[in-house]
């Protein structure tokens, strides 16, 4: 069955869990989509993993419309969220209107994710009120790494445990859909998840939150530049391919790749008339 927004929202009256992976290519969506996975998670942690930068910063609408729509052609059951990129909604209403429009009609997602509380609420309402779904980003949120001064756990004070759970509550009134909380301690995650209808997707708060989302190439060990403690390595993936690739390697240069069986024939009478 497709997962939708409408999905989300029984699964979490009815308190089944939801998951979530990270993909950016077609033959990644496929292999996730027929995993039974709820949903993928276009994001522009794609700089990191894919792109190769340090951080979010310099990840675009075009890098985001990109992977978006391939990963949409890969896609028949999961819910396609795809994240806004940095400066794509922060300037104004409009901008974020716009922006979220292309990665629905260019991107082929589903719904949209963008970062912050009460700040960005006035986007949120406009980009819903225009018929997109939106899916809020509170905790640590990778684009404003800079004011962070790095990636550090989030809302451990009281002032800022409070204004997390209003961020929650205001991102719930303009209108999301769900809301990703992301290194915040879990006991927190587990009171603003009890106060909210909508869904909250953990990242690194606990596992009483609604659901999960990881880095595919972080859970299985792709991607090891950097590790946080939240991830868990389902395999390791990452030593597979490596020695996949030295295998291919060794054999080219010995020449016993190809043989016999990987080979196209052709016949001897053709190759005799071509003397």
């Amino acid at each position: 069955m497709k997962n939708t927004v409408l999905t989300f929202k029984q699964a979490k009256e009815k308190g089944e869990k939801l998951s979530m992976l990270t993909a950016y290519d077609y033959s990644t969506a496929r292999l996730i989509d027929e995993s039974g996975v709820n949903s993928i998670l276009v994001g522009d942690s794609l700089g990191n993993v894919i792109l190769g930068y340090e951080d979010t910063i310099s990840v675009t609408m075009e890098d985001m419309i990109h992977h978006s729509a391939a990963v949409a052609r890969g896609a028949q059951n999961v819910l396609v969220i795809c994240d806004m990129p940095f400066m794509s909604y922060q300037t104004s209403v409009y901008d974020a209107v716009v922006n979220a429009g292309r990665l629905m009609k260019e991107g082929r997602a589903n719904a949209v994710k963008l970062e912050g509380g009460k700040e960005v609420c006035p986007q949120i309402k406009a980009i819903v009120d225009a018929g997109i779904p939106v899916c809020g980003h509170l905790g640590l949120t990778p684009q404003s790494i800079n004011a962070f001064g790095g990636f550090k756990v989030q809302a451990k004070t009281e002032a800022a445990a409070k204004k997390l759970i209003a961020d929650a509550k205001a991102v719930e009134a303009a209108g999301a859909f769900a809301v990703v909380l992301e290194c915040v301690p879990a006991k927190l995650a587990e009171l603003v998840t009890k106060e909210l209808s909508i869904p909250t997707i953990g990242i690194g708060a606990g596992n009483v939150c609604d659901g999960q989302v990881l880095v595919y190439q972080d859970m299985l060990g792709m991607f090891t530049d950097f590790t946080p403690k939240f991830v868990k390595r389902f395999e390791n993936i990452g030593e597979v391919m490596k020695r996949a690739f030295a295998a291919y390697d060794a054999e080219v240069k010995a020449g016993t790749f190809p043989d016999k069986e990987h080979e196209y024939t052709i016949s001897d009478d053709v190759l005799e008339k071509l003397y």
